[in-house]
């Protein structure tokens, strides 16, 4: 029978070292025999301080409480002298301190979920109301993201090994034992289940367990895994009302440092699928936009001017304003990319640091003209297209999946498709393409069926009125020509984008003087989709470089 779900625990498994280590470190320590701790903590068998604390009987404190007794009574009768400063809460703080999560696993188990199988953390746990719960809280909700299930033996008033929690298990998965692997790092807790049928793994060291679980799934070889995206439905969605009628939709998960993210054209906030959960694990509170035009954010009909860069960049401004948000890090991607640089120009009170993806800063130049010097550019010949208002729309709007099909694809070769730059031919953008595109590898399934609800909600107009601002946004460019960006800035160029090609980018340091660059050359336009985890590594390690952030200044109240 194929395998189809696989269980995880998190001590020594998910995140190490276990438990035990600790305890070892704190006996070394405070000089005390070998497995002081342990014989005090599982004393008792059934009725243990550790019995109970993961069954939920008592809490972590309380396991603190028995055991400091107990470990009081036990030095007591083998002649022991506890030292003064001796405390059992120790060796879970350090722990806390020092454990990591097994970042390799994890990447096993998100490559698993998404190539269909169930992945579930199994885990002896605690209920924690000590002084250091919030370790916990961040831990537990990092797995939650991650995995399908979460399994808390502290809430089911049952523990590994006892047989019903594996039944519990596999009553959740609706697996049957022969379709399930556990992964875990006691010997003790994998018997039953190898009695039940499910095949087995003992945890010692990564990379044998990588290779077991690899043998045992018939995954994980691949080279570039995608990092796990987060889902619509999980997202908490809010609505900045701009003026009358109009309003801004985004999304938001974590908490932290602010990152807002602005997303380009025609794409919606879920182009930030893959980022979310890493900025957020990263230990950053995310915004994402939708910006002006697109899906649930409004724009004006017939008011083609609400969509120039001064105007939207005015809107988006504020947005963080009602949930008091002073100070954001903006990253942007093609026209989020201009806003961003545009914030930082305009609003740099606004602005902690920002980032653009493929779209480099220009300053306006008073003496070219500007639709001249976009007519000079080939590859520039869709956005003529998209000036006169209901044109491309109707080519667009006919049918929105085969249009998100065509433009939103990787430059590897796809299948029975090869899409390099976009040729304008007569008669419109889409003009010899098939009629029926195959899936794009990174646009399909329910993503797709997202974009596509958005644009049905949206229509085509808002989001093509941005490229019909090209005059006004070049006058209104030039009032800031002469000023220089000054907060740290990262820029991130891709060596297949046939539009927005690295070269343009050559000087940007000359008008940014803390510039960072990253450079991914096996990449196209759609940065966020195509090397989700590249960008990420590049965004994290960037993000965690920048000055912390200063402390905000203390009003009067009012």
């Amino acid at each position: 029978m194929a395998r189809r779900a696989v269980l995880f625990d998190v001590g020594g498994v998910l995140f190490g070292p276990g438990l035990q280590h600790f305890l070892g470190s704190c006996e070394r320590d405070c000089s005390l025999p070998r497995n002081f701790l342990q014989k005090v903590m599982f004393a008792g068998g059934s009725d243990s301080p550790y019995a109970k604390v993961m069954r939920g009987q008592i809490t972590l404190s309380q396991l603190f409480s028995e055991m400091e007794e107990g470990c009081r009574q036990h030095a007591t009768a083998s002649g022991i002298t506890l030292p003064h400063t001796f405390s059992v809460a120790r060796a879970f703080e350090e722990m806390a301190a020092k454990g990591t999560v097994n970042a390799p696993l994890l990447q096993a188990a998100r490559v698993l979920r998404r190539n269909g199988f169930k992945t579930c953390v199994l885990t002896n746990n605690w209920v924690d109301d000590s002084t250091g719960r919030l370790f916990k809280a961040t831990l537990m909700n990092l797995l939650h993201r991650h995995f399908d299930l979460v399994i808390e033996s502290c809430r089911l008033g049952m523990q590994k090994p006892d047989p019903e929690i594996y039944t519990y298990a596999l009553d959740a998965l609706q697996a049957k034992p022969q379709e399930v692997i556990l992964l875990d790092e006691v010997g003790e807790n994998l018997k039953p289940a190898q009695d039940m049928g499910m095949a087995t793994v003992l945890v010692r060291d990564t990379e044998t367990v990588l290779k077991k679980l690899e043998e045992l799934s018939g995954l994980l070889n691949q080279q570039e895994p995608l990092p796990t995206a987060c889902d619509p439905s999980n997202m908490t969605h809010g609505y900045v009302p701009i003026r009358h009628g109009v309003q801004l939709h985004f999304v938001e998960m974590g908490q932290g440092p602010v990152i807002c993210l602005c997303h380009g054209f025609p794409e919606c906030w879920l182009s930030w699928r893959f980022q979310i959960p890493a900025l957020v694990d990263a230990g950053f509170r995310v915004i994402a936009l939708e910006m002006k035009g697109y899906g649930e954010s409004t724009a004006p009909l017939g008011e083609i001017w609400r969509c120039s860069l001064g105007a939207a960049v005015g809107a988006h401004s504020w947005t963080a304003s009602p949930q008091g948000i002073p100070q954001t890090v903006l990253v942007g991607h093609d026209w989020g990319g201009a806003v961003v640089w545009n914030m930082a120009l305009f609003y740099p009170e606004r602005v902690r640091a920002v980032a653009s993806l493929n779209i480099p800063y220009r300053p306006a130049n008073p003496f070219v003209d500007i639709v001249e010097k976009m007519k000079s550019i080939p590859t520039f010949d869709y956005q003529f297209y998209f000036q006169e208002p209901g044109v491309a729309e109707a080519e667009l709007e006919r049918d929105i999946g085969r249009t998100l099909k065509v433009l939103i694809r990787s430059t590897r070769r796809e299948v029975g498709m090869e899409l390099s730059a976009m040729p304008l031919l007569a008669g419109g953008l889409l003009v010899g393409f098939p009629e029926n595109p195959p899936a794009s590898q990174i646009l399909h399934g329910p993503e797709l069926q997202y974009y596509i609800e958005c644009f049905q909600k949206s229509g085509f107009s808002g989001p093509l009125n941005w490229y019909r601002n090209m005059e006004p946004n070049w006058r209104w460019a030039l009032s800031a020509k002469d000023r220089k960006i000054t907060m740290p800035a990262l820029m991130v160029t891709a060596g297949k984008d046939v539009v927005l090609h690295p070269s343009m980018s050559k000087g940007m340091e000359e008008w940014i003087p803390q510039l960072h660059r990253e450079h991914i050359e096996e990449c196209g336009h759609w940065t966020q989709m195509e090397r989700p985890a590249v960008l990420n590594r590049i965004l994290v390690e960037w993000l965690e470089g920048l000055p912390p952030d200063p402390s905000l200044p203390k009003f009067s109240r009012l």
